[in-house]
């Protein structure tokens, strides 16, 4: 769009919101101002303004405010072009390729909307607005209360429910700007619209403008925030933090997402320092998805042996398959596509794509939740779905599109060794701390929210380690339940004494030549205890007398072939010699 007649001059005064004063070559005139926003922070005492001369002989006011400087900014502030440049990128084919109708001022229900467009199939109607407040970057509207703002967007609800596509177009006037926020200072109720037409389907735009003195352009698309600008805020030192301290971890080198996938998945539950073997050791005998796929189920538990949460692995193998099946033993490239794979939620999905794939999609996790939950002082409970739901909104608005996994493994890292859960978060170092309204308000220490999960039930075990001279015996747990379909050392509910075990090992064709007290030990579950008690019991020809169906093996093969639960550690004779 391409102004004629633009003088340069000095702006004055603004007596009222419709004109303004100017020394234009020298003299004082009368000026309109199209912009009937405050503009407070543009129109200063002596700024530098351009002006267009009317082509109306008649006309009272000879002249029109159309732009101004603002630092080495330069900003189109007239109000009646938003429209006119916007209908000019419509036209040209950049939102809809091929527009058959472009209409401007089409009325709906009880409001007119700026556009309606049709395209193929689709009916589409737009709300354009055009934004001039801009400070450090940020541009926010609106700049004075607008009820009609607010009716137009509700209306736009009412349309996209109705089956139209449905669009509000902010056009920043001007170029240079970080992101786009609606204004919760001036009109907090449109903010709140503009989330609620984003959650109806409604498609929030914003783009900032080619500007000079005679002429204005769309350009290039904004990100819009409208949940927590102060997270946008982080994204940068956040970053730049990880870059810069991240640790030197196994799996961050060579990023593949394979290699992404069986770290995350064992990082579940489970200390970094503890994975590393594990990790080496699992790639190292199942270097690709096609030999997960492939692998006997023994084998797999023995390499997941100490990790716990069998399921884990189990799931990864299911996965692995319907790769082998589905996309020829390569991981699929979309988040949905990835998200639809056995045993991958919101944060594993996120991880592999934006770690592998550089997927802008938020991975969060305990360490994210607290982080953010601080940064925000946020006393929300972290432990209800709800709350990681809006957190995962919050975080996909800002996360950077070219580097998202920086960012998300920055967030992660940050909760690690920083932001820590236990002792006093390490606000010294840490990047976010002149953004972090917890340390502002001093309750890092109370946060985050967490309710306490349910007591774990307790339940008492007895152990037993049969064995003669040089077997030991072991059974398989049921295919379901805890533990499901792993193997075990004999164990009976509650605590027995010695005598209860000897006819005990009667009971089952043993006959006990010695019995030897081993310690207590306990082992936690998510949601059980067991606390136990152990013997060591010695018999003759153990697999020839046993009446009981267990399996009889060799220390040597224990140790090789058989996996058991780190929950017998405690009993594994074999493994401490």
């Amino acid at each position: 769009m391409k102004y004629e007649r633009i003088e340069r001059a000095t702006f004055l005064e603004r007596p009222n919101r419709f004109i303004a004063y100017a020394r234009i070559a020298g003299k004082q005139e009368t000026i309109h101002v199209k912009n009937t926003g405050r503009c407070a922070e543009l129109l200063v005492p002596e700024a530098e303004i351009f002006v267009q001369e009317s082509d109306n002989p008649e006309r009272k006011t000879k002249w029109d405010l159309i732009g101004v400087r603002k630092g080495d900014r330069l900003i189109n502030m007239d109000s009646q072009i938003p429209n006119k440049v916007v209908e000019e990128w419509l036209r040209a084919g950049n939102l809809f390729l091929e527009p058959v109708a472009v209409r401007p001022e089409t009325t709906y229900g009880n409001s007119r909307f700026d556009f309606y467009v049709e395209s193929g199939e689709t009916k589409a109607f737009i709300e354009v607005k055009g934004v001039t407040l801009e400070e450090d970057g940020v541009v926010r509207f609106p700049d004075a209360p607008s009820e009609r703002a607010v009716k137009h967007v509700e209306e736009l609800i009412r349309a996209k429910k109705e089956g139209y596509d449905a669009y509000v177009f902010l056009v920043i006037q001007m170029k240079g700007v970080r992101y786009f926020t609606p204004n919760m200072d001036t009109q907090p109720e449109f903010g709140e619209v503009l989330k609620k037409a984003r959650a109806a389907g409604v498609k929030i735009l914003a783009y900032d403008c080619q500007v000079t003195e005679d002429s204005i352009k769309i350009d290039e698309e904004v990100p819009v925030v409208l949940e927590n600008p102060i997270l946008w805020e982080t994204v940068d030192p956040i970053v730049a933090w990880y870059r810069e301290n991240k640790r030197d971890l196994p799996w961050r080198h060579d990023v593949t997402p394979y290699r992404v996938w069986v770290s995350e998945i064992m990082l579940q539950q489970t200390r970094v320092e503890a994975v590393k073997p594990y990790y080496d050791r699992f790639l190292k005998e199942l270097p690709t998805i096609t030999d997960l796929a492939n692998a006997k189920e023994d084998r797999l538990m023995k390499l997941w042996e100490g990790l716990g949460y069998y399921n884990r692995v189990r799931n990864m193998q299911k996965a692995a398959i319907q790769m082998v099946e589905q996309y020829g033993g390569q991981f699929p490239e979309s988040y949905e596509e990835i998200h639809a794979l056995k045993g991958i939620g919101n944060y594993t999905a996120g991880a592999i794509g934006s770690f592998a794939f550089g997927i802008p999609k938020p991975a969060v996790d305990g360490n994210v939740l607290r982080v953010v939950s601080r940064i925000l002082a946020s006393r929300e409970d972290i432990m209800k779905a709800k709350v990681r739901t809006e957190i995962e909104t919050a975080l996909e608005e800002v996360i950077p599109k070219d580097c998202p996994g920086d960012f998300n493994q920055g967030l992660i890292e940050l909760g690690a060794i920083v932001c820590v859960p236990n002792g006093e978060p390490k606000c010294e170092i840490c990047p976010a701390a002149e953004i972090c309204r917890a340390r502002k308000e001093g309750i890092a220490m109370e946060l985050p929210v967490k309710t306490k999960a349910k007591g774990r039930k307790i339940e008492k075990r007895t152990v037993l380690v049969f064995h003669d001279s040089d077997t030991l015996a072991i059974q398989k747990r049921p295919d379901k339940g805890l533990l499901a379909g792993l193997y075990e050392l004999p164990n009976l509910e509650g605590w027995l004494s010695q005598q209860e075990v000897i006819e005990y090992s009667k009971s089952i064709g043993l006959s006990p030549i010695r019995i030897k007290k081993l310690p207590v030990a306990k082992h936690i579950f998510s949601h059980v205890e067991w606390h136990m008690k152990g013997y060591e019991i010695r018999v003759d020809e153990l697999e020839k007398n046993c009446s009981k169906e267990m399996i009889f093996a060799k220390e040597e093969v224990l140790k090789e072939k058989y996996s058991i639960p780190s929950a017998f550690e405690a009993y594994c004779v074999w493994k401490q010699k």
